[in-house]
């Protein structure tokens, strides 16, 4: 690894015997291609460089860079200003800008190469979670939960890419997570708790990025979790746990299901991993629609 980041902090570590491995994984492909192993560091939610040429990944409260093309090592990103970060991370469409959630519950923007971070989120009560950035670069789509703590369900929002108060947007009773936008900038979608028949019945959901009805995609038995579409918004694939679970844990036995987004209801293809938390948090998808990221343990 270069440039280690310091073994303190609250962030999670690999479990004995576990490794992180990060794998590309196509439409037209039955299995996916391992690019990176390490036992060194627990790795968490890539996301592609707009060039195509790198994963964005996070890793002891530390944002990380791993060519695709020379995945020999990770390689740290020097963010200064920004308290340890999670696995919201999201690029800007030019890819000059990364945005990140940090762990004091607030979004951050820096250079993509590194440098001095600036706090885009107000103190307004809530912890903010970032998951999508608007076609145009202008909006940022993330999750509210009260600072507070008191269990209550997550809050849609979107706030300026360039910071401001956030704008709430009305989703339905239940909680929601991962919000990110459509490639036509139309739509967010979304998983939601709303539609589900038990609590903890997380199902992919989509909504008027103005604001409107939430419309459900996929109706299974399954806990679906993180829908990402692909650029040319012909593809999405989503996190599934099995029935039954709640929230969306670590160290589980889970799926990444393929789907075109003309048809949400029929994979077109599964992969079975270990993981969960981690895997796909964010938006994974290269590029050029060919390829997408994930990590198991």
């Amino acid at each position: 690894m270069t440039d280690s980041a310091p073994e303190s902090g609250n962030f999670r570590r690999l479990a004995p015997g576990r490794r992180t491995v990060v794998w590309l994984a196509a439409p037209d492909s039955p299995e996916p291609r391992k690019l990176f192993e390490t036992a060194e560091i627990l790795l968490e939610a890539p996301n592609w460089t707009p060039d195509g040429s790198a994963l964005l990944l996070n890793g002891n409260g530390a944002l990380w860079r791993l060519d695709v093309e020379r995945p020999d090592d990770v390689e740290r990103i020097p963010l200064t200003g920004v308290p340890d970060i999670n696995n919201d991370h999201v690029p800007s469409p030019d890819g000059r800008t990364v945005y990140v959630t940090a762990k004091d519950g607030h979004i951050y923007s820096a250079p993509i190469t590194g440098g001095a971070a600036t706090r885009l989120t107000e103190d307004d009560g809530w912890r903010h979670y970032l998951h999508g950035v608007s076609p145009d670069g202008e909006s940022l789509a993330c999750v509210l939960l009260p600072s507070s703590g008191d269990g209550t369900a997550g809050e849609l929002a979107v706030l300026p890419a360039a910071g401001g108060p956030v704008r709430v947007l009305e989703t339905g009773p239940g909680h929601l997570d991962g919000p990110e936008y459509s490639p036509d900038g139309e739509w967010i979608v979304f998983n939601d708790e709303s539609f589900g028949e038990q609590p903890g019945h997380a199902q992919l959901a989509r909504l008027p990025a103005a604001g409107g009805t939430p419309r459900r995609l996929v109706s299974s038995a399954t806990v679906d979790w993180f829908p990402h579409v692909s650029p040319d918004g012909r593809y999405a694939n989503y996190l599934s746990y099995p029935a039954g679970t709640l929230g969306h844990p670590p160290d589980t036995e889970v799926a990444i299901r393929v789907v075109s987004t003309a048809d949400w209801q029929t994979p077109l293809r599964t992969f079975p991993l270990f993981g969960g938390q981690g895997t796909s948090n964010v938006g994974n998808w290269a590029p050029d629609s060919g390829r997408f990221a994930f990590v198991s343990y």
